[in-house]
């Protein structure tokens, strides 16, 4: 197999060019014109032809029936074409930003690998749109079915899509137990925030599907044909509480979730444990061969010494500083004058950077978030 060079991988100004794209209003109509046109009439003829209406309504829920057999009617979306990582794994670099309409929440990889029984997905999309271009891409590779799909966490752009690869007639979907908990309970709010900052036509269509997860806790091994084996590992708490990674020995291939970011600055949220990131961090290098190409949860392919400095580094980097500041009894305005300008380069440096000083001197002091 052929490793991933850094001379072969895409740059974040090419990405930056592949994300001019057009822009879809999110004031779009989410109802499906043709259907509501034919709901409209079964009302004009009810009141002289119960049977007529009757007849309507029976023929519209055999339109929207079907609709949902396709997983998703529209235009493939104008994302980036998936790059080869190694033979038969291929993974979608997403944007360097924040979701937004002009990357359709594409802002994380969606990867996949093909195996001898079929197709395993890493990553659902954050809405159907999204899975569906991916399919496409995925289709013009190879005519094996997709089988499998697993997600990295309980964020939307990993798992509103989900309901997609139902759809169309997925039946394995994992994740670890507790992201799945937390994607179910907090799926109306992620949705609602997604559909607002994404857009509602592509978003509004998605439905919580945690139900039709099997889920894990630390490790799971899948069977995937022709010898090969998928391990799913949940590390710990980092970025996300709680996190599924992928590991295909025999690809040499491993795929951190938001364990890892590189080329791009980590962003720390209010449920994110920075000091326990670390720890989760130091866990998967204990496990993963130091040979292996690392897929991150940003950014593009890599292997395991680059992206050691890139998110393991930083952590660290971060904590020994602020932890000294703590030490000497040192204020937030000391932990937010940090010097971080060695890693000023990387896309949203600027919105990141103080924030997640902010957040590392209050873990460690103790103060509210």
């Amino acid at each position: 197999m052929k490793a991933v060079t850094q001379k072969g991988l895409v740059s974040v100004a090419l990405l930056s060019a592949l994300y001019t794209v057009p822009v879809l209003s999110s004031e779009s109509a989410i109802q499906d014109p043709y259907i509501e046109g034919f709901k409209a009439y079964a009302e004009e003829v009810k009141s002289y032809s119960n049977d007529l209406n009757h007849s309507i309504l029976s023929y519209v829920d055999e339109v929207k029936q079907a609709e949902k057999q396709v997983g998703y009617i529209g235009e493939v979306l104008p994302i980036p074409k998936a790059i080869k990582v190694t033979d038969g794994v291929y993974t979608v670099v997403g944007s360097m930003i924040w979701h937004n309409p002009s990357n359709f929440g594409l802002n994380n990889n969606l990867s996949f690998i093909i195996f001898e029984d079929g197709v395993f997905v890493f990553n659902a999309g954050a809405n159907a749109a999204l899975a569906f271009s991916l399919h496409q891409q995925i289709k013009a590779l190879t005519d094996k079915p997709v089988k499998w799909v697993a997600v990295e966490n309980n964020q939307g752009h990993a798992y509103l899509g989900a309901s997609y690869w139902v759809d169309v007639g997925v039946k394995n979907l994992y994740s670890s137990q507790a992201a799945n908990e937390q994607f179910d309970a907090g799926f109306e709010r992620t949705k609602r925030s997604w559909s607002e900052r994404v857009g509602k036509n592509i978003t509004l269509s998605a439905r919580n599907v945690s139900d039709q997860f099997t889920t894990f806790e630390d490790e799971m091994v899948i069977e995937v044909g022709g010898g090969e084996k998928v391990y799913l590992y949940d590390f710990g708490p980092g970025h996300t509480p709680a996190s599924t990674t992928l590991y295909v020995p025999s690809r040499k291939v491993f795929f951190t979730g938001d364990l890892g970011f590189n080329e791009r600055m980590p962003m720390f949220f209010k449920y994110t444990n920075s000091g326990a990131w670390i720890e989760s961090y130091e866990a998967m290098m204990a496990k993963i061969p130091e040979d292996t190409i690392m897929v991150a949860g940003h950014g593009t392919p890599t292997d395991m010494a680059t992206l050691k400095r890139q998110t393991y580094d930083y952590l660290v980097y971060l904590h020994t500083q602020i932890e000294k500041i703590v030490e000497a009894d040192g204020t937030m305005e000391d932990a937010l004058a940090l010097d971080q300008s060695m890693y000023k380069d990387r896309p949203v440096f600027d919105q990141a950077a103080e924030s997640n000083a902010r957040h590392v001197y209050n873990e460690i002091s103790g103060g509210a978030f």
